[in-house]
């Protein structure tokens, strides 16, 4: 039975019995539909008992009974080794050549002809509808509970694995009798078991499993948050069929998948994993421990392009009637959260006169911080085949990318972004040595994307609002999700709550990869830093004052941070609520922390531990607990004792793994360590310059508002993107400013041409000075830099000026249709 949760904590529930059974492998089987904004086919499961597997019935212990909105009937028979002669239009031969070659064209594993009717028949299911029967479901049978959310679930069934060709070779070491269940689940047993180096060929079984006949229906019922699978008479996790097939569809409205239009009003759909991952994109295992691969074949209309996160940068097969196949995997086991898909009339940009930037890819960088030595560690996860352990990899500092983008945007990513990507990628490896993945695709997703980027594995979304007004906002947010790569997906949180284990650690490292990117020396990287610094010094203190205490904490669960339940189910504490996607809170505290370590150890202390560190610790989650308390898995040591016995006594200066908990992850407001640092920042010579020039503008500002005649003409001088936004924070401080001044600042500066941090800045002093000729730049703004534009809803309400209301209305409704649903959801609260 769900867990009945408090709807005014805003909990995301994670209802997944992991600790029974764990999904190894998911092969989504899918097709796009435009027309009536639904994704539908099948998801097939590999699935492996648990260490806690048992008889049980349901979460924690209870029979399994819940109010259910959808149900599927079980279907008594159980046929027996059925043998296979044909699967459908999949070739075993066609597979095993595509595996071979990897990262060569993939073939379409599916029916070319993408008829969902002739699928049917493959599978041998029958065109009726499920029955309905909520009774009678045996109150001890073993429940397979997924999460799920916003789905149609269609029907349920057990895949007969036995079925085929070739896959005897993994029953011949097994000591088995003539039972189909045993057989079946002994293959899917040695199936995901394979070495590592038999990737291939487990990727090929894996695919041929999937097309094979189901044996059986499975009783299915679904809740609000999940989906509960039985068979009847079966009691145990082992005994349960280890691989099974659900036939599903996604619904318009789901939160995990957003249909929009493109920027140049052509449809497209992606999948943003907030604030509910996945589950409404698919049935799957949302708890962070559940790590599996995938694979994925996905058809649409031939116009668009499919972009996933996979390993392969996939070209697309054609099918009948206009529509194509594309197929991508993953070897590397990782969250059901992290898959990401996006379908669009997307543009691949390409370097000119040279038509692709596979030049660059095998480009090797001097070592400096990286070191090659490493290539031979011996890794601490799951086994798969890790790029840690190609030696090639440990040099090459360039990994293969592409980019993507509307036909309007390309010549904007032509100009800025793609010179940008090798240098970041290069500055990257240069810091933290082997890149975790081995390729990269790089999206310029829709006007309606809610944040300014997001990492998945091999796939990086960028909002449109990263590329206008030179290089350093898109370079900054282009080493933010590049460091994901190794924080966040190479190494995640085992408490998703702990979201500062990721994003503290993306938003110190931005700042190392761009300097190194741009080349600096070592004092200007120091000065560009502290201005950083300081920025984000003054955003957290303004976050704080206008927050709750509770949001403010790092490890709000403290001493419970990564329990879970019996079976496995829990919740990511303020999962849902809207406020929490607009706080900086986790990023600012946990980076400001790193920066804290980082200074006090001295750089080249702190950044030898931290390569350490990811060498020990990719393909595995933490947790930041105190040390006596048990960690999960092979009791690994968390970050900071791992940090700490690492250096000297001497070099500690007294900092204590308590002390970082009580000052920095346990208690709201602003870190005690942190309140004295912000003098040291104020001056220097970055911030001191901008000082100077809002004295000027001040200045300038007394004479223009006393009428008095110009003395002596101000010489402004020329700042950087974040000096210009540190000067239109500090002028946001004056009362009073005079249109005057106001177009003098605008001129000065060119600010309707810099980039979208520095625009924001100015819209506020646009909006705090009622300055209606430039109402035209806060309209622009709210239309095309929506994954910043919140805020300035509330600004243009809180003012009761009647033109400025206005203003916000007219964009809400120009906009609202293809809004980010959270986004929307607020500032509807703003207006109504």
């Amino acid at each position: 039975m769900e867990t009945v949760l408090d709807p005014s904590r805003d909990d995301l529930p994670l209802m997944a019995n992991t600790n029974h059974i764990l999904v190894k492998h998911y092969e989504l089987d899918l097709d796009v539909d435009f027309e009536s904004h639904i994704i539908e086919g099948a998801i097939i499961i590999f699935l492996e008992p648990g260490s806690g597997c048992k008889k049980l019935s349901g979460v924690d212990g209870e029979s399994g009974q819940s109010e259910s909105s959808e149900s599927g009937k079980v279907e008594t028979s159980e046929p027996c080794h059925i043998p296979v002669t044909n699967l459908g239009a999949f070739s075993c031969k066609m597979r095993s050549k595509d595996f071979a070659d990897c990262g060569k064209n993939e073939k379409d594993t599916s029916d070319r002809s993408g008829n969902h009717s002739s699928r049917e028949q493959t599978y041998g299911i029958s065109s009726s509808k499920n029955c309905c029967d909520p009774g009678n479901h045996g109150s001890e049978d073993f429940l397979l509970i997924l999460d799920c959310c916003d789905l149609s679930v269609l029907k349920v069934e057990e895949v007969d694995a036995a079925a085929v060709p070739g896959i005897e070779r993994f029953t011949r070491s097994a000591k088995l009798s003539n039972d189909c269940k045993k057989i079946r689940n002994q293959i899917v047993r040695e199936l995901v078991t394979l070495p590592a180096d038999h990737w291939r060929e487990q990727l090929y079984y894996y695919a041929c499993c999937s097309q094979a006949p189901g044996c059986g229906e499975l009783l299915f019922t679904s809740s609000p948050w999940s989906l509960q699978i039985r068979k009847m008479g079966v009691k145990t996790a082992t005994d349960f069929p280890h691989i099974i097939r659900i036939w599903y569809k996604t619904k318009p409205e789901g939160r995990s998948v957003t249909w929009t239009a493109d920027q140049n009003g052509r449809p497209c759909v992606y999948t943003m994993g907030s604030p509910i991952n996945n589950r409404a994109l698919f049935p799957c295992q949302e708890p962070p421990v559940a790590m599996s691969t995938w694979q994925a074949t996905v058809r649409a209309a031939a116009s668009f392009v499919v972009l996933m996160s996979g390993e392969n940068s996939a070209k697309p097969t054609q099918l009948q009637e206009g529509r194509l196949s594309w197929n991508y995997y993953v070897t590397m086991p990782m969250p059901a959260s992290t898959f990401a898909i996006a379908v669009g009339s997307w543009r691949e940009v390409k370097l000119e006169p040279c038509s692709s930037n596979e030049l660059s890819t095998v480009t090797s960088f001097p070592s400096s911080r990286a070191d090659s030595r490493y290539a031979s560690w011996v890794c601490g996860h799951m086994e798969y085949p890790c790029h840690f352990q190609n030696p090639d990899a440990a040099s090459q500092a360039i990994i293969p990318y592409r980019v993507f983008a509307p036909e309007c945007l390309q010549h904007c990513c032509e100009e800025n972004l793609l010179q940008l990507i090798p240098q970041c990628l290069s500055a990257a490896h240069s810091t933290l040595g082997t890149h975790p993945f081995s390729r990269l695709d790089v999206l310029i997703v829709p006007a309606n994307f809610a944040s300014l980027g997001m990492a998945s594995p091999h796939i990086i979304f960028l909002s449109q609002s990263v590329l206008p007004g030179g290089s350093h906002l898109c370079g900054t947010r282009l080493c933010h999700e590049i460091a994901h790569a190794w924080f966040g997906l190479a190494i995640g949180a085992q408490d998703w709550t702990e979201e500062w284990l990721s994003e503290g650690f993306a938003t110190h490292l931005e700042d190392v990869f761009w300097t190194e990117a741009q080349k600096l020396s070592r004092d200007e990287a120091k000065e560009q830093q502290e201005l950083k610094a300081l920025l984000r010094w003054r955003r957290l203190r303004d976050e704080v004052q206008n927050s709750t205490e509770e949001m403010q904490v790092l490890r709000p669960n403290r001493e419970e941070t990564g329990q879970v339940s019996e079976s496995g189910a829990s919740v990511v504490k303020y999962g849902l609520n809207p406020e929490k996607i607009f706080m900086q809170v986790h990023y600012l505290k946990g980076y400001f922390l790193l920066r804290f370590l980082a200074s006090r150890l001295g750089e080249e202390t702190y950044f030898s531990f931290l390569r350490k560190f990811v060498r020990k610790f990719h393909g595995q989650l933490i947790l930041s607990q105190s040390e006596n308390q048990e960690l999960v898995g092979d009791l690994i040591k968390d970050f900071l004792h791992m940090l700490l016995e690492d250096i000297s006594e001497e070099k500690r200066l007294g900092l204590s793994v308590e002390d970082i908990f009580q000052n920095w992850l346990d208690t709201s407001g602003i870190p005690k360590p942190l309140q004295g640092e912000t003098q040291t920042w104020a001056e220097s010579r970055l911030v001191q310059q901008v000082n100077d020039e809002v004295t000027k503008w001040i200045r300038v500002n007394l004479r223009a508002r006393k009428r008095r005649r110009r003395e002596t003409e101000e010489v402004f001088e020329k700042l950087l993107p974040d000096q210009l936004v540190l000067l239109l924070e500090s002028l946001l401080e004056e009362k009073t400013l005079c249109p005057r001044i106001l177009r003098s600042l605008e001129k000065t500066y060119h600010l309707r041409e810099q980039d979208a941090e520095v625009r924001h800045r100015w819209c506020e002093l646009v909006i705090k000075h009622k300055y209606t000729k430039a109402y035209e730049d806060v309209e622009r703004f709210l239309l095309e830099d929506q994954a910043m534009g919140v805020y300035l809803y509330g600004e243009l309400m809180v003012s009761e000026n009647a033109k400025q209301q206005q203003l916000a209305h007219k964009c809400f409704e120009m906009t609202k249709e293809h809004m980010d649903r959270s986004s929307a959801k607020v500032v509807a609260e703003m207006l109504f």
